[in-house]
């Protein structure tokens, strides 16, 4: 059964065409339709590889050395532990397919959660979540691990990380937008 979320804020949608438990954790197919302005951090994630394939309009994938524009008909793949962002820089949506090798159920689960605190009103106007202890929480759940002018953080990140895990805040994060 495909599964689409909406973020409020942001207005991004993601329509699950194959989550990782209906493939035996083979595969994670998202649908996305990312609005202008949108995207993400630098990031990485050690656990899985991202196929990026456009659908309609340009997604702009940034790595540590080179720029990528991906036009209708393109894709690109992001192997793990690779440094990336992708954003929309133009005034139209881009609509692309992700593909996550293998299937991760935290990443499923760490985008339900972000979609359901912007729902919930508990982000800011760019949809992130402004408790430290919640965005450590779900940048474990999801693998995606800071890079860039970010890292600088990562000592007080791991120690936000250590009390999350303690206050169990994963937990009872995918027990509230997950079930």
């Amino acid at each position: 059964m495909k599964e689409t979320i909406i973020n409020p804020v942001i207005k991004d949608e993601v329509t699950f065409t194959q989550t990782a438990a209906e493939t035996n954790g083979r595969i994670t197919s998202l649908l996305v339709k990312l609005m202008p302005g949108g995207g993400t951090p630098l990031h990485y994630h050690k656990n899985f590889s991202e196929t990026f394939n456009v659908v309609e309009g340009v997604l702009t994938l940034t790595l540590k050395d080179k720029k990528v524009t991906l036009f209708a008909g393109e894709k690109y793949t992001v192997e793990r532990n690779v440094v990336h962002r992708f954003s929309n820089e133009l005034d139209q949506p881009v609509v692309f397919t992700t593909v996550v090798l293998p299937g991760s159920t935290g990443f499923e689960n760490a985008l339900r959660i972000l979609y359901g605190l912007a729902a919930d009103g508990a982000t800011d106007s760019k949809g992130i979540p402004g408790n430290p202890l919640i965005l450590a929480a779900i940048s474990q759940i999801s693998d995606m691990h800071p890079a860039g002018i970010a890292v600088i953080f990562s000592p007080l990140f791991g120690l936000f990380s250590l009390l999350a895990r303690i206050t169990k805040t994963q937990e009872k994060l995918i027990r509230k937008y997950c079930a």
